[in-house]
């Protein structure tokens, strides 16, 4: 079964929506590509991202791929919470890479959605493995 098309007005409406987001701005997080039920965020790592290790800071990567996820359910014109959210962390990303996110859904059921993301660093590796559950809202159109 082929997935619909996202609309024009659709992907303008979120990237409207998210870089309203005061969260995101203070994080340097960006919408840089949407789809029907998968979208990725972009940041460049800065000091004020990272622990006393010169690493990103776990709630940092937590933000990216929830903010994912979210937007990847948003893209499917669904309003959602997260229910549940698991994380591995699998490598470090450094102060000064670039890192993206990419959430997609693995499910879009009428009462939750079922969505994964990962994070990767510059060089393309994996540092983040996530699923989450979230709660619809409600449907946007």
């Amino acid at each position: 079964m082929e997935e619909p098309k996202l609309a024009e007005a659709t992907k303008k409406h979120m990237l409207s929506f998210y870089h309203d987001n005061p969260f995101l701005q203070y994080l340097h997080i960006n919408v840089t590509s949407i789809e029907y039920g998968r979208v990725r965020l972009d940041m460049d790592v800065q000091h004020e991202h990272t622990n006393v290790y010169g690493i990103v800071h776990g709630g940092v990567t937590m933000t990216m791929a929830d903010t994912a996820m979210g937007a990847a359910c948003l893209a499917c014109n669904k309003q959602v919470v997260t229910l549940d959210c698991t994380l591995s962390f699998i490598r470090a990303i450094p102060e000064g890479l670039h890192a993206y996110a990419v959430g997609k859904v693995i499910h879009n059921g009428e009462h939750t959605m079922i969505c994964e993301a990962e994070v990767y660093d510059e060089r393309d590796m994996l540092c983040v493995k996530t699923q989450a559950t979230f709660f619809v809202l409600k449907e946007l159109c």
